[in-house]
Parts: structure tokens; sequence; C-alpha cells
């Protein structure tokens, strides 16, 4: 019998994603190995070619699969790769932290160096908002500060620093709030951290990239110390 019999009526790219992925699992197909074209493919499967085609791009999706221009489809993984905000969700909070203080850091020199009048607006206003969020719960305190955080990465101009930034944030939350409540950061402080950041608007501000990083560097290093010491 064929390793790829024929599949009955449903959801068919669904089906010969799957099926191909086991063979590959299986070894079938091992990586490194090229898969057969998509005539030999959708004769085994009983189906159309555009189905084997939908089938391999979502196989090239999971990082299973790579089509090589004028080559064919080659096995890169023998197993689905898991996506980047799963692997953050799993991810310690002190590795986080460490990535994010490159991206930000660095986002922070840009900031000073790029923005214009209505980025200097924006960073009022998350000021401001960050610091009225000392009379709410650390749920909306996060919030404020991811949120001025978040204006200053924007204010860099740099779509791909700003998608990264968003890519952290969910995590970043779920874990900033129960870290606020487990250090007690805002015991006898509801405002806890607002000149520092207060200073970091500035620095940008008057456009000293050097400043806006290390008063950035600093504050991110300090709530890591904590963290390890936790």
């Amino acid at each position: 019998m064929s390793p790829l019999d024929p599949l009955r009526p449903s959801p068919l790219v669904d089906q010969a994603t799957r099926r191909i992925a086991e063979q590959i699992a299986a070894g079938q197909w091992p990586v490194g190995g090229k898969l057969p074209g998509e005539v030999a493919l959708a004769k085994e499967l009983g189906v159309g070619r555009s189905t084997v085609r939908e089938a391999l791009r979502a196989l090239a999706g999971a990082g299973m699969v790579q089509s090589r221009q004028g080559s064919g489809v080659f096995v890169t993984a023998d197993r689905p790769g898991e996506d980047w905000s799963a692997r953050l969700r799993r991810a310690e909070l002190a590795h986080v932290y460490e990535v994010r203080a490159m991206i930000e850091v660095q986002a922070a020199r840009l900031a000073a160096v790029r923005h214009d009048e209505a980025d200097e607006a924006a960073l009022d206003r998350a000021l401001t908002a960050r610091h009225a969020a000392g009379a709410a719960d650390d749920a909306a305190f996060v919030d404020a500060d991811i949120a001025l955080h978040a204006t200053v990465v924007a204010a860099a101009h740099n779509p791909v620093l700003s998608d990264l930034f968003a890519e952290f944030v969910p995590v970043l939350r779920e874990r900033l709030v129960e870290l606020v409540g487990l250090l007690g950061l805002r015991e006898g402080d509801p405002h806890h951290g607002y000149a520092t950041h207060a200073e970091l608007v500035e620095a940008v501000r008057r456009r000293d990239a050097e400043a806006a990083g290390q008063v950035l560097a600093d504050e991110l290093a300090s709530t890591l110390t904590r963290l390890l010491a936790a």
C-alpha cells in the first residue's frame, strides 16, 4: 500500500498537510531530502495540484519544507516549528527582559534622533497617563507603563522595531502584572519609576541618544536584577 493512500472528502488541504507532515516525521522524506513533485503528490493523495500547493504552503509556514526556485521543495524539519508568540509565552521572564532591553535601548537611541513634534506630544501624553495610572490597580498601571515604552519605540520610526516590540507586549503584560505584585514595586510609591521615565522622555526630547539609551538600559537592568533576586 502506498504511504499516501487517497484521501476521503473533507477539508482536503488540512488532510493533505497532515498526511505529508506525518510521512516527513516518519522518515519517508528525510530532512534535506526533496519531496516528490506536485503532480506525483496529487496523484498519490487523490487530490488536485492546487490542494497540494496549499498544503505545501502550510508546511512551509510551519518551517517543515522550503521551496527552492528551479529545484523543487525540500524538507527542512521533521516536525512543525514553534511560532514566536508561543516561544515567548514559554520563555523565562528574565530571558524575555534581556532581549527586550536589546530592542528598546536601541529604539530609545533612534527615537532621540528621529522623533518629530507629534512624537513629543505622544510621549508627553503617555507619561502623563502613566503618572495618572498610579491611582489605579496594578494591571492598569502596567498597561500605562507599556504604552509609554511603546510610544518611545514608535518614535524610532522603524516599523520592524515596532513589530518586534508588539510581539513582546502580551507576555510582558501578563508577567509584569504578576511581577509588580510579587516584588511589591508600588508599595510606598504608586507611581513607581516615574522620575526615571520622565528622564527618558526628556532625553528623547533634547535628542540625546546616548542619555536616552542609558536611562532605559539602567531602568530595565534594575528591574531584571530585582527579578533575578526574587
